[in-house]
């Protein structure tokens, strides 16, 4: 699997789906859950539509960092 720039913008796009299904109403403890499933999509239909195994893996990874994101993020702009 070959990772090029514009891959790695997944990660933000993954964050931001998930802010918006925050205010959305979408509660706190399913938006883990939510960025996983999230990019495993991505990873399925964008990443890897042909390789099961490195479309998880690149789901995966994308997801969790997508919650580390904006787990940091929550945490620093938090009043």
């Amino acid at each position: 699997m070959e990772f090029q720039a514009y891959d790695v913008a997944l990660v933000p796009l993954i964050v931001s789906l998930v802010s918006v299904l925050r205010v959305a109403g979408l509660p706190a403890r399913w938006l883990p859950l939510t960025a996983i499933l999230l990019g495993l999509t991505a990873g399925f239909v964008y990443m890897a539509p042909d390789d099961p195994k490195q479309a998880v893996l690149a789901g995966v990874v994308m997801g969790t960092a997508a919650i580390g994101a904006y787990s940091g993020c929550k945490n620093t702009f938090r009043k």
